[in-house]
């Protein structure tokens, strides 16, 4: 897209040259892909690649929504990053509903060091950071790491035994004889199942909280609506009593919900001007919810972000060529490598495993909460422990709709009942199949998508490779009767 909008000259020159920095670089780089080679990648027809860039270039407003899934790949972060250039491209953010958004969490100015005390690291005996570790890495952390090894595991708002990559690894590491684990939880749960101790947690409806958003810019304040069931207990309850019953004198562990919603909306002992005049109380009095306070809004404008140098980069620009990138050894411009696991990388000419798996998320899930519940699950059926397919891919492997079929690459075998779908109606294209998460109690086997997916991080941000997953399929004999 870029490559068609800078030769077609529907770049926005005057945003360009005021905003933005390394558009020469941006311009020599883009050069080199043209409709015809991003469509040999795509699948997507050049034809249909150069009327999109031009629709978006002469668009206004133009807005892209990004969402969750481009950057769950191998080259997630340069991916992400050369998606959000294109606003900056074109100038969409000059108009009220052009730009981008991916979340926008990152409005709300929340006092971090308040509610997570670093401070108390440097206080402990060992007058050090605590170690931390990838959550994408836990196999290796709970069966590899060492020097000291992991002894427990304390799991709150989080199912890892079903949503962590290299399943296979995560659950032997889970399953250790000297790993002691605690889980925090409101459901019996993938992870619930390797629990020394399960602890009630609290369902939103609960507790009280406060919170910012995904999609939008208001402060928000849920109200506990009901009293906890049972023994139920928070997380701000849990790790209140943890520490002081292990003997913590701090104040903090003493804060309630209030107080820490309080010390939220500050930072250093002042309110950020986004915060001003917004407090629990004012929160209450105003149904809930009230907006950011932003400097253009508070003079009488629109609120139109990235239009007066609100870039948080050392050129204070939108950078498309960055320096910062470049010493640390990395592509300081966009540039597509293959993954390691794909069809279109260096090692595929002869692949053990030719199919690229998309393990995505169920549309009624999020990601594996929800799985257990009935409506939801009669929301799913029919594509639950299913393979979708396409015929190309099928056919040569003798493979026919409904078939029980294994999908198996050096981290482990799932099976599933393929749905074969042809070039009419086909859900995948050729050289790609997919599947979708479950927990791994109600997936065939025991085990859900995750025990194919590895542990290799994204090239920027350290994040989690889903979607860079390379397979075989191959029909499977019915199982036999016990």
């Amino acid at each position: 897209m870029m490559h068609v909008i800078i030769r077609d000259s529907l770049y926005d020159r005057d945003y360009v040259a005021t905003h933005t920095h390394g558009f020469d670089q941006l311009s020599n780089r883009a050069a080199d892909y043209t409709p015809e080679r991003v469509a040999a990648w795509t699948g997507v027809p050049a034809a249909d690649i150069e009327r999109l860039a031009r629709e978006y270039a002469t668009t206004a407003p133009a807005v892209i929504r990004m969402n969750y899934g481009i950057q769950r790949s191998e080259n997630g972060g340069a991916a992400a990053r050369t998606v959000a250039m294109l606003p900056a491209l074109i100038g969409a953010w000059k108009r009220r509903g052009g730009g981008l958004q991916l979340s926008t969490s990152g409005a709300f100015p929340w006092d971090g060091h308040a509610l997570e005390r670093p401070d108390l690291m440097l206080a402990s005996p060992l007058k050090r950071e605590a170690r931390i570790v990838n959550m994408v890495k836990l196999g290796h952390a709970l069966t590899e790491l060492d020097n000291p090894r992991v002894h427990a595991l304390f799991v709150y708002n989080s199912n890892p035994a079903a949503v962590a990559p290299d399943q296979a690894q995560v659950l032997r590491g889970m399953a250790r004889a000297d790993l002691f684990t605690v889980v925090h939880e409101q459901f019996f749960t993938d992870t619930a199942d390797y629990a020394d101790i399960l602890l009630p947690a609290t369902t939103f409806l609960e507790h009280k909280e406060i919170q910012g958003a995904y999609g939008h810019h208001y402060v928000q304040l849920s109200e506990q609506a009901i009293e906890p069931l049972g023994e139920a207990r928070s997380n701000v309850q849990v790790f209140s009593q943890l520490g002081q019953r292990m003997g913590f004198t701090e104040s903090c562990f003493r804060d309630t919900a209030d107080d820490l919603i309080a010390q939220a909306l500050r930072s250093n002992g002042k309110q950020p001007a986004q915060f001003e005049g917004i407090t629990e109380q004012s929160l209450a009095e105003a149904g809930g919810h009230i907006r950011l306070r932003f400097e253009e809004e508070r003079r009488g404008e629109r609120f139109l972000p990235f239009t007066s140098g609100q870039f948080a980069t050392p050129s204070g620009k939108v950078e498309f060529y960055s320096e910062a990138l470049a010493a640390q050894g990395l592509d300081p411009l966009p540039n597509f490598v293959p993954p390691t696991e794909s069809r279109h990388a260096a090692s595929a000419s002869t692949p053990q495993y030719p199919l690229e798996f998309l393990p995505r998320k169920a549309d009624n899930y999020m990601n594996s909460t929800f799985a257990n519940l009935p409506v939801h699950q009669k929301m799913e059926n029919g594509h639950l422990a299913i393979l979708e397919m396409h015929i190309d891919d099928a056919k040569p492997r003798g493979i026919s709709d409904g078939d029980l079929v294994e999908v198996f690459n050096a981290r482990g075998s799932i099976r599933l009942t393929a749905r074969v779908t042809g070039n009419g109606h086909a859900t995948v294209p050729a050289g790609v199949v997919a599947s979708r998460l479950s927990w791994n109690k109600l997936s065939p086997g025991g085990h859900n998508v995750n025990l194919l997916t590895s542990q290799r991080l994204t090239d920027l941000g350290g994040g989690a490779t889903f979607y860079s997953t390379l397979v075989e399929v191959r029909k499977a004999a019915p199982l036999q009767a016990p």
